[in-house]
């Protein structure tokens, strides 16, 4: 089973900055785009960001964008996000998810395959 593994999340204050990454673990897949979620409690899971196989295109959430960026590094089959400017309402489990595809449609959690086991990030004063 192919399996991601996230970076550990965090506690940050508004205004602050995190990096998750997510790793295929034994496996090199860089051939699918590779898309974030967020689940925050009592709410369903949401799509943030999406970043193509070739790290040249990306799709974000109205929320996030200008303030979350996807890279990927295809020779150390990571990809990350860098999200700054936090915000309280970011509060939720990050999830990265493999598309089906190496481009980025949007961010139906039915065309992502396999799944991170999710890391925590709350954002608090």
């Amino acid at each position: 089973q192919l399996q991601f593994v996230e970076s550990a999340g965090g506690l940050v204050q508004p205004g602050g900055s995190l990096r998750l990454s997510c790793a295929g673990a034994g496996f090199t897949r860089d051939y699918y785009a590779i898309g974030w979620f967020r689940q925050a409690p009592g709410k369903e899971r949401g799509g943030v960001s999406c970043i193509s196989a070739s790290g040249g295109g990306t799709i974000y959430r109205d929320s996030v964008n200008g303030r979350f960026t996807a890279s990927r590094h295809n020779a150390k089959n990571t990809v990350y996000l860098q999200m700054n400017n936090l915000k309280p309402e970011d509060t939720a489990v990050y999830f990265c998810a493999e598309g089906i595809s190496n481009f980025c449609a949007d961010f139906d959690p039915h065309e992502y395959t396999y799944w991170g086991q999710g890391t925590q990030v709350t954002v608090s004063s």
